[in-house]
């Protein structure tokens, strides 16, 4: 269950789960504060444990912020950033299994029943989810392709998407664009400027001078964004 509570004049988004443990755990990482609690815990005594804590908690949730990890885990609470906004894992009133879009000012998600997880292990929810994240890739991929390309006055490329370790994307010398498919959790400021980079090299095959300037002809912010794209582990 997701809970929206207010620390330090921040408002934290946390999710607790009550299971059958003898204290309550705090854990924060790349899903942001995760609390555990013994089965009976109310409400008003988690609360109270956050507050005595507030400035352990505010701190490390800004250090995870700055570290801008796209670790994911394959867990039915685990958030899945989509264009740079959060998205989770959630059930329709029909008992469909489907992605839905997380909004801060939400005191509570309506998850997965436990019935549902039966069948939804790890393995399932990584073949879910990644099978969503391609398909947005695809469609968003495509569409900002056309945009640039035309910017550019150049003629719209084939391109698939990409798995690579260490690249964002690339152009080969027959014409053919590569986009990681992970760029699809970040903003889309930044999906532009990978596209008009990897456009821009229909036109200039190298990291010239005159590359730059064609990159800044359409994307005048580049460098702060090619800096922005450094700090994503």
């Amino acid at each position: 269950m997701f809970i929206q509570t207010v620390l330090n004049g921040r408002e934290i988004t946390y999710t607790l789960k009550h299971c059958r443990r003898k204290s309550i755990g705090l854990r924060i990482d790349h899903q942001g504060l995760r609390i555990s609690v013994p089965l009976q815990t109310a409400l008003p005594q988690v609360e109270t444990i956050l507050r005595e804590k507030a400035g352990w908690i505010t701190k490390k949730l800004e250090q995870w912020k700055n570290k801008k990890s796209l670790v994911m885990s394959w867990t039915r609470d685990a958030i899945y950033p989509l264009l740079g906004e959060p998205w989770h894992i959630a059930q329709k009133s029909s008992g469909e299994i489907e992605m839905a879009r997380y909004f801060a000012n939400e005191t509570a998600i309506v998850a997965i029943s436990e019935q549902s997880l039966l069948q939804f292990n790890p393995q399932h929810i990584e073949e879910f989810v990644m099978t969503w994240y391609s398909q947005q890739a695809i469609v968003c991929f495509q569409q900002r392709i056309a945009i640039y390309a035309q910017a550019l006055n150049v003629r719209v490329p084939p391109f698939r998407l990409s798995c690579a370790k260490t690249r964002w994307g690339s152009c080969n010398n027959r014409g053919l664009i590569h986009l990681n498919w992970r760029l699809i959790q970040m903003p889309l400021h930044l999906v532009d400027y990978v596209v008009v980079h990897e456009l821009s090299h229909l036109m200039e095959m190298n990291h010239s001078a005159r590359f730059w300037k064609l990159v800044g002809s359409i994307y005048l912010d580049y460098q702060t964004a090619r800096k922005e794209l450094k700090d994503y582990g």
